[in-house]
């Protein structure tokens, strides 16, 4: 090997980690949804869930099934995920009987691990 080849570095041709590479700590994003919401509803003149709404009326006066679906589909979804509801009987009653059995698995729990 002659003397200028000793001195070289080895240097991947395959990419890796680089000093100062990729996205700065701490940046923010450029583009948020809410980002988008807002140009969307600039550009239409209404807001997004009146296009929406617009989008699937004229699914249902084409009839077209296909669409009509997944419209179906996604208001199903945000009406299921925004609506939560609890029945609440006889607080009191539900109160011990969660203290019993919190109590139960407890003790359970502790005579499995002295054995």
């Amino acid at each position: 090997m002659s003397e200028n080849n000793k001195d070289r570095i080895k240097i991947s041709s395959r990419g890796g980690a680089r000093p100062g590479a990729g996205r700065p700590k701490g940046t923010g994003n450029k583009l948020s949804g809410q980002m988008i919401l807002d140009q969307i509803e600039t550009s239409l003149g209404v807001s997004y869930a009146e296009q929406l709404v617009n989008n699937y009326m004229t699914c249902l006066n084409e009839q077209d099934k296909n669409m009509i679906h997944q419209y179906d589909k996604l208001f199903l979804s945000k009406v299921v995920a925004d609506k939560v509801e609890m029945e609440v009987t006889g607080l009191e009653d539900a109160l011990e009987t969660k203290k019993l059995a919190f109590a139960e698995a407890l003790k359970e729990l502790t005579n499995k691990d002295s054995k």
